[in-house]
């Protein structure tokens, strides 16, 4: 009887435990901001690496002109180490192009195995075929697929074109949820990253807001926190979620993407300012 109650304290504390924990994490939440390439792609990678540097911004997701998945396995172990010695890490990489071909796809997940990424950033055409070869490719690997979402109109514009895929795959793929487009085709971003499920594994911190242009409405680019996105709610969802991605700062503007500097600054101030 003394065992049954002694089992009985530990396994109490141990709960007490992990609410405590829970609670101190939740307490303690902070969003991951990164930086994606795009938003610097009027730079060489040299110049990228040392604006990342600037801001702080540790948490790298490349484009291809930065780090190009088809260049020799000696230029992006040269990559590495100039990222490793300032300190960053390229934890994803894309929009990645695939292909029909399974075995062209696979020299994908090989570079992100090479670069030690878990996750890869794609945007594929909604074919069941291929959807079947990535899906063997992620099983196989254990390295995840973020399916990035364009325009409204696009392949994957709307959270139910998503879930077209999603719920007959895998976990291990999901989304990488661009909020400034999510937004510019009507939907609430804190709303679909809740509705996803645990499915988002990665953010584009983007935001946009309907403006004339020419008599006619058009979504731009605007500095995070001035647009249409519900941010206070995502950062809110973000923070229950105790979620562990990264939000990597982008911009579609050509403008801003001449001088990013602003652009990046601000996204990490207002980040900083409305954490809940």
């Amino acid at each position: 009887m003394k065992t049954l109650k002694s089992l009985a304290l530990l396994a109490a504390v141990a709960v007490a435990g992990c609410l405590s924990t829970s609670a101190v994490r939740a307490a303690d939440y902070e969003p991951v901001v990164g930086l994606q390439t795009w938003t610097c792609r009027n730079m060489k990678f040299d110049e990228v690496v040392a604006f990342a540097v600037k801001h702080k911004l540790k948490q790298i997701q490349m484009i291809g002109s930065h780090m190009d998945p088809n260049a020799p396995p000696e230029e992006t172990k040269r990559k590495l180490a100039i990222l490793a010695e300032k300190g960053l890490a390229c934890y994803t990489f894309g929009v990645a192009g695939t292909s029909p071909d399974k075995e062209k796809n696979r020299k994908l997940f090989e570079f992100a195995k090479l670069v030690g990424c878990k996750l890869i950033v794609v945007e594929p055409k909604n074919d069941k075929a291929l959807w079947d070869g990535l899906e063997e490719l992620v099983k196989e690997y254990d390295i995840k697929l973020a399916i990035h979402n364009h325009g409204k109109d696009s392949v994957y514009g709307t959270p139910e074109k998503v879930w077209s895929v999603l719920k007959n795959r895998d976990k291990r793929i999901g989304v990488c949820m661009d909020v400034g487009h999510i937004t510019g085709a009507g939907f609430d971003a804190a709303k679909a990253f809740r509705e996803y499920e645990g499915r988002v594994y990665d953010i584009h911190l983007k935001d946009k807001k309907i403006e004339k242009v020419a008599g006619k409405d058009v979504m731009l680019d605007v500095k995070i926190g001035t647009g249409s996105a519900n941010y206070k709610d995502l950062l809110a969802e973000l923070k229950k979620a105790n979620w562990n991605g990264v939000m990597a700062i982008e911009t579609d503007d050509k403008g801003f993407a001449n001088e990013p500097t602003e652009f990046v600054a601000t996204a990490i101030e207002y980040v900083r300012t409305n954490k809940p």
